[in-house]
């Protein structure tokens, strides 16, 4: 796994939330352990597109982050849950908003996403 060699710049609040929400999935795993969705199946299911290997690190990071907490059951076979700390639901309101925001928008946010797609993928990629 990467492991930074230099201490990152924390110098103002987007700087700290930025260290702890970069990750293509990690807003969408703390909506989803928000409305129930606790084990790594379940939130895999849910992102169909994340890899089981990058859905691992990316709620080992939450937890070092203390955003979620895990919990292993002593079962055969093995059981894990993750929910969210007191600390994780204090985003919850800004990940809302945000999805307020993304729901507003969606058709100009789509239209430049597509836009975008189209004018970057190579004949041979579509």
């Amino acid at each position: 796994m990467y492991e930074r060699k230099t201490l990152p710049h924390l110098n103002c609040g987007l700087d700290l939330v930025g260290e702890v929400l970069y990750g293509k999935w990690k807003i969408r795993l703390l909506w989803f352990i928000y409305e129930g969705h606790k084990r790594p199946s379940e939130l895999q299911r849910q992102i169909p597109d994340v890899s089981r290997r990058v859905l691992n690190i990316q709620l080992k990071e939450l937890g070092d982050h203390e955003l979620v907490t895990r919990t292993i059951y002593p079962v055969m076979p093995p059981k894990v849950e993750y929910d969210l700390t007191d600390f994780g639901k204090t985003l919850i309101p800004m990940i809302h908003s945000i999805d307020l925001w993304g729901d507003e928008h969606q058709e100009q946010l789509k239209r430049v996403i597509l836009n975008h797609y189209a004018e970057n993928v190579t004949p041979l990629e579509q």
